[in-house]
């Protein structure tokens, strides 16, 4: 078998052309938001007061490097960490009006970028693809170093 109808070989690669379209329409709109940044900062935004533990699980990203992703978002102003009342330890993540307003900006351009990852498929293969990958990534999340929160699956 080739490499190039391996799924792990097309997913990466997929995710490279993702990730290619996305920075290059937020650099056009000259927003400087990362693949990552987005999904941080809409979880936040959907879940308001949120710890980082939490926030890794709801994006399915490890840690320690979210850890780094809020740091710069903290730095830039986009997010405001605030003591937990529970657990004095934990900070709890909201957005500041700066993430907001660049939340705002961003979105249009994020859904304008979707239909051009899937650009070799017609409309009906776009939903398959997108069902396929949601029940592939769903059955999947067990494996995975940092699974989604299954108050995120839905």
């Amino acid at each position: 078998m080739t490499i190039y109808a391996m799924p792990g070989h097309l997913i990466r690669r997929l995710n490279q052309i993702s990730v290619a379209l996305f920075m290059d329409r937020m650099t056009q709109a000259g927003i400087k938001l990362t693949p990552v940044q987005f999904a941080t900062l809409t979880a936040i935004e959907t879940n308001p007061g949120l710890d980082q533990a939490s926030l890794a699980g709801l994006i399915a990203y490890d840690r320690a490097t979210l850890g780094k992703v809020v740091d710069r978002l903290d730095a830039r102003g986009l997010v405001r960490r605030t003591i937990s009342e529970h657990d004095r330890r934990a900070k709890c993540l909201h957005l500041a009006e700066a993430g907001q307003e660049l939340l705002a900006a961003a979105r249009p351009h994020v859904e304008a970028v979707q239909p051009e990852m899937l650009s070799g498929l017609s409309t009906t293969e776009q939903a398959q693809l997108i069902a396929l990958l949601k029940k592939t990534t769903d059955a999947g999340n067990t494996l995975s170093r940092a699974p989604l929160a299954q108050a995120a699956n839905g």
